[in-house]
């Protein structure tokens, strides 16, 4: 009997990011790679589709918000758009530290990080159980308060418009919440950022990426 056919599942995908006054660049060694692509511009984003079928998806950074790119077709403006020297704050956290800074032109502006340790989820059950479980939770407590006043001091070294969160969301989203960043929570937030425990080098990583234009490349179907 003939081996079975594995079921085809989807292209692969994979993420980059790419700044602005690289992305001509980006784009054309992605163009002499996959037989050339045309541009569709959509709600998503802007999508290059090459020859061969392989897709890019390319979203700016933030939202025009009346400043537009300036440029002659779709990829010029795009790459003007991120360019531009908008501010943001970064809000990364996970249960062993966290980052926080002021970004522009994918560069910190102030900055700070620093650990914290939150105890992993147990199997155990019982007493032994309850116990783990309230002091895990008073840890997240602390992590929470102290990732809050930090952020707190960095923002107010310098104004920003946008937040940028990262690493683990509820987290984040409970270091938003707290009343030391209620002047902050309201602001508009951009992509969330998967990153790893956002030490001193992931912190800066993130400021370039946030800066930049997210590319989700899926290759074609095999």
């Amino acid at each position: 009997m003939p081996a079975p056919v594995p079921a085809s599942g989807p292209p692969p995908v994979r993420t980059a990011f790419v700044s602005g006054p690289r992305l001509a660049g980006w784009a054309g060694r992605f163009g002499a790679s996959h037989g050339g692509f045309r541009l569709q511009d959509d709600d998503d984003g802007l999508r290059l589709l090459a020859a061969d079928g392989t897709a890019a998806l390319l979203q700016a950074p933030w939202p025009a918000d009346g400043r537009p790119g300036r440029g002659s077709g779709p990829l010029e403006r795009l790459a003007a758009l991120a360019s531009q020297p908008r501010r943001l704050g970064l809000l990364l956290v996970r249960r062993g530290g966290y980052g926080i800074g002021v970004a522009a032109e994918g560069m910190l502006l102030a900055s700070k990080a620093g650990t914290r340790y939150v105890q992993s989820r147990t199997a155990a059950g019982g007493q032994s159980q309850q116990r783990f479980a309230r002091r895990r939770s008073n840890q997240a407590d602390a992590l929470v308060s102290a990732v809050a006043q930090q952020a707190a001091g960095i923002f107010q070294t310098a104004a920003f418009e946008y937040l940028v969160p990262g690493g683990d969301r509820a987290l984040a989203d409970l270091v938003l919440q707290d009343p030391a960043l209620r002047e902050y929570a309201s602001l508009p937030r951009l992509a969330y950022l998967d990153v790893a425990e956002p030490r001193t080098a992931v912190l800066k990583k993130a400021a370039a990426d946030a800066c930049s234009v997210r590319i989700t490349v899926a290759d074609a179907p095999g």
